[in-house]
């Protein structure tokens, strides 16, 4: 018998937190600084209260690894199956108001991510996917239930071609490095992005390769990861340029940061 995936839960709970997030980002708000020198502010702080209660009452039995509670030293126990939150990836993007902010919520199971959730409040656009069962997308403007948004569509990662690849990389994170990758493997085009909305373009066939040579966390890369998946892409963990194998989740020896990778289309 096949193991709840808990993704309505997870569906809802990012529009709950969205809505929330969204009231903050219109009326605007200052930002704190976390240890590691990166933004905080009271709509990450909220959102992470609405998603942790939720999935406490919804899915007692699963741990919950959550950015702010982990910033703050408290991570539990997780087994093999829990939850990762980032209630606000892009935190950068909500301050300087581009709308690219995303709230994450992924399931992992034995170190992969079998389902996930990204929701882009300010764009109006969520995102979802799990293994076995593909990859969705519905238009869902902050406060509007899953049943009164118009209706969700499959999408799928496309097939590159062999010339003229279109990346996709951060606005706000771009090296050298990642540059000469780029180059390396033939890219023709490149789509800037915030957030988690890069494994999104990728899953809905819109770019075919998104590099990432600088430090992420699980919670940033888990439910993009999970939705490209289910649309039929992948995400390759890097050592130099080789790719050695999926990148996976519960790092706990490395602080629960990631290796770089790559993640490609179909």
């Amino acid at each position: 018998m096949q193991k709840e995936n808990h993704l309505d839960l997870m569906i809802d709970l990012a529009l709950k937190a969205g809505k929330a997030i969204d009231e903050i980002y219109e009326k605007g708000c200052e930002s704190d600084e976390k240890g590691d020198g990166s933004p905080v502010t009271i709509a990450d702080k909220r959102g992470e209260e609405i998603i942790e209660a939720g999935l406490r009452k919804g899915a007692p039995d699963i741990p919950i690894l959550a950015e702010e509670a982990a910033s703050e030293g408290n991570i539990p126990e997780l087994g093999n199956r829990f939850f990762l939150v980032d209630p606000l990836d892009g935190t950068r993007e909500f301050l300087s108001r581009n709308g690219e902010f995303t709230v994450n919520i992924a399931l992992i199971d034995h170190g992969r991510p079998v389902a996930g959730v990204v929701y882009a409040p300010a764009i109006a656009k969520l995102y979802y996917g799990a293994r076995g069962e593909g990859a969705f997308f519905q238009s869902i403007v902050p406060g509007q239930s899953r049943n009164e948004a118009e209706h969700p569509h499959e999408i799928e990662a496309r097939a590159p071609f062999h010339k003229g690849l279109v990346a996709v990389a951060s606005r706000s994170h771009r090296s050298p490095e990642t540059e000469a990758l780029l180059d390396k493997i033939g890219v023709a085009d490149f789509t800037p992005a915030g957030s988690s909305l890069k494994f999104c373009l990728l899953a809905q066939g819109s770019a075919d390769v998104y590099p990432r040579l600088g430090r992420t966390m699980e919670w940033d890369t888990g439910a993009g990861q999970a939705v490209l998946e289910a649309a039929g892409g992948r995400v390759m963990a890097l050592d130099g340029e080789t790719e050695t194998g999926p990148l996976g989740y519960n790092k706990k020896e490395r602080g629960f940061d990631n290796p770089h990778f790559i993640a490609w289309g179909r």
